[in-house]
């Protein structure tokens, strides 16, 4: 399945959703603005899909993103952060959504599993309540938060902070 395939729209996302559920699948959400792809994200996505069944990955609109982390963001347009995770072998579907956070997606897929990164804890989550309303579960998965988009950015930005290349 090529990855342009596997970006969906929300009706879409919800038939593709009933079909895997209809052949006894598991679905497992996991959410982000995924700007500027890098290992922690890949971590992430690897630890959601290590939980079973389908992975569908939420990618926050240009709009939520730059809402929630400021002018400038993102870096890279929606359509371009959806092909790049859709083109990861752990990922099942992609859809993109305006809100500020993915409880209206879970509410209308109800994945069995939500999984978060570890830069939260089970109670931190902040759609838990979306996921107790059915009885599914939250998940932490990924590695520890060592890497993020924002702080790439910064240390980029700041000759002090930028790595140093390997000649």
């Amino acid at each position: 399945m090529n990855a342009q395939s596997k970006i969906l729209g929300r009706e879409e996302l919800r038939r593709r959703v009933e079909e895997w559920r209809s052949a006894g699948e598991r679905i497992t959400l996991a959410n982000g603005g995924f700007d500027l792809l890098h290992v922690g994200h890949v971590r992430y996505l690897r630890g959601a899909k290590a939980l079973g069944g389908r992975l569908v990955v939420a990618i926050n609109s240009d709009e939520s993103v730059r809402a929630l982390k400021g002018e400038g963001r993102p870096i890279m347009p929606a359509d371009e952060r959806a092909e790049i995770v859709a083109a990861l072998a752990d990922v099942d579907a992609v859809v993109i959504f305006p809100e500020l956070d993915v409880r209206a997606i879970i509410r209308e897929i109800r994945p069995d599993i939500q999984a978060k990164g570890t830069d939260y804890t089970a109670e931190s989550v902040p759609e838990r309540d979306a996921v107790a309303e059915y009885g599914g579960r939250v998940e932490i998965v990924g590695d520890s938060k060592d890497h993020s988009t924002s702080e790439i950015i910064r240390s980029r930005l700041s000759p002090k902070g930028a790595p140093k290349r390997k000649p």
